[in-house]
Parts: C-alpha cells; sequence; structure tokens
C-alpha cells in the first residue's frame, strides 16, 4: 500500500480507537450528545465519534438510517442553542470563545460572506464549535440562520457520515483503489502545491 493508503487507514484507525470505547458504551446516545455539545460551543469530539460510528455502521454494527438522522438532529439542535445563547449574551459572551485575530477572523467571515459561514462553517474545526455563538452573537435573523443550518447540517452529516460508511463498507475495494492511484494522486497534489507557490510569488507583484 503507498503512503497516502496507510495515511488514509491509519486516520481511520485512530477513529475508531479513540472513539469505540464512548461507543461501545452509549451507542449512538454518544454521538448524539457530542455532536449536539459541539454545536453550542463545548469542545467535544463529535465528528470523530460520527465518522467511527457511520464506519462501524459499515461494517453491519449500527443502522445507518437512524444514525443519520440523529446526526442531523443534533447538529441542527445543537447549533440553534447556539444561536440562541450568543442572541442573549452578545457579543461579549462571544468574547469569551474566540477573541483576537481570532474574533476579527470570524467577523470578517460573517460580514462577507453572512449565512453560508453557518453551512459551510461546520466543515472546519474551531469555526465548528463557535458557529451558532457567533451568528447569534453578530445578529444574524432567526428565519435564515435556520434554513442556512439545517443544510449546514444536512451537507456535514451527509459528508462524513456516508463518506465513511462507504469506506467502512467497502474498505478492501478502497484500500486497492488507493493502492493503485497513489503515485498519480501524489504527482498531482504536488502540481498542484507548485501551482499554488508560483500564484502566491507573482501576486504581489501584479499588485503592485
Amino acid at each position: 500500500m503507498t503512503p497516502l493508503g496507510v495515511a488514509v487507514v491509519t486516520t481511520l484507525e485512530e477513529h475508531l480507537a479513540a472513539a469505540e470505547p464512548l461507543l461501545r458504551q452509549w451507542g449512538q446516545a454518544a454521538v448524539f450528545g457530542c455532536i449536539f455539545a459541539e454545536g453550542v460551543g463545548i469542545p467535544a469530539p463529535g465528528q470523530t465519534l460520527l465518522v467511527a460510528a457511520a464506519v462501524l455502521a459499515g461494517r453491519g454494527e449500527f443502522a445507518l438510517v437512524p444514525l443519520l438522522a440523529l446526526a442531523v438532529v443534533a447538529a441542527a439542535l445543537g447549533n440553534a442553542l447556539g444561536w440562541l445563547i450568543g442572541r442573549k449574551g452578545g457579543r461579549p459572551l462571544l468574547q469569551r470563545f474566540a477573541h483576537g485575530e481570532r474574533l476579527a477572523r470570524v467577523e470578517r467571515l460573517f460580514a462577507r460572506w453572512g449565512p453560508r459561514v453557518v453551512a459551510l462553517g461546520r466543515f472546519v474545526d474551531g469555526l465548528r464549535q463557535i458557529n451558532g455563538l457567533a451568528a447569534g452573537a453578530l445578529g444574524m435573523e432567526r428565519a435564515p440562520f435556520l434554513v442556512w443550518n439545517a443544510i449546514g447540517a444536512l451537507l456535514w452529516v451527509g459528508f462524513w457520515g456516508l463518506g465513511a460508511y462507504g469506506f467502512g463498507r467497502d474498505f478492501n475495494a478502497i484500500a486497492s483503489a488507493i493502492h493503485r492511484i497513489g503515485p498519480a494522486l501524489g504527482l498531482l497534489v504536488l502540481v498542484g502545491a507548485a501551482l499554488l507557490l508560483i500564484y502566491l510569488l507573482l501576486a504581489p507583484r501584479r499588485k503592485a
């Protein structure tokens, strides 16, 4: 197996090793609780548990549809409670979770992209935990927040849940595919990195 394949398998096994004790003891309730807590702003391994549980679902140890439905509800409710808390607490409360440059970056993101940050911010560690709080504290209205919050929950759970489920179900086939395309994929990454570096070097000159 190529280094890329080894990295993917290692990451998967790390997720499983970290989450399996909680999943064995509490089952899907652990997934719900951790995802919900993350949405409120409490650090918790919500994404790790979702990935691990979906992999186990691919191996037949959990039912997939109830797991995904539970995760979507937890993600949406957690962020909604975070929005409500942020709405009541305002900017002073937000400053307890983010300050300095981090707070300024969050404010710029919401000012520029608005509700889209609520949907796509779930995919960014750190922003996922304060998404709802920031939206409430920075004055986002309830109706657009709820719509984009639901969209974000569906996208996030669909991406991680279905992806991990497919990986767990078809592990051997995926590992074999990674083995075949690994060298080409590595070359593609190197070319992309080189192009990005060239762009970054030339961008200041164009502005000047």
